[in-house]
């Protein structure tokens, strides 16, 4: 599983600036994005808690590196800077059920 994990770190900071501003361009495109990685990571054997667990470090990168494009990232950046590692957690899950609901 540490492999994923660093295969998420380099995924991110190598995607080129105009992917990340495609894909954080709109909300929908966004968690289009997220679903798409969701259904990935579940076929590649990952439980939804390892889902989640990844989908967390994604949200802590984006909260500290990149600026929200829209109201709604706005929003889930200042939920993300101001929950607690619980309450971080239970987001990340919810954004995974959102993503693979949208998919």
């Amino acid at each position: 599983m540490e492999n994923v994990d660093k295969k998420v770190e380099e995924k991110l900071s190598n995607t080129d600036n105009k992917k990340k501003e495609q894909i954080l361009a709109e909300f929908s495109t966004f968690i289009d994005y997220l679903g798409d990685k969701v259904a990935m990571g579940e076929k590649m054997g990952l439980s939804e808690e390892r889902i989640a667990q990844l989908a967390s470090k994604v949200a802590d990168y984006l909260s500290k590196k990149e600026d929200p494009k829209n109201s709604e990232e706005y929003l889930l950046q200042r939920l993300w800077q101001v929950g607690d590692k619980e309450e971080q957690h239970m987001l990340a899950h919810m954004l995974v059920k959102l993503a693979k609901e949208q998919n």
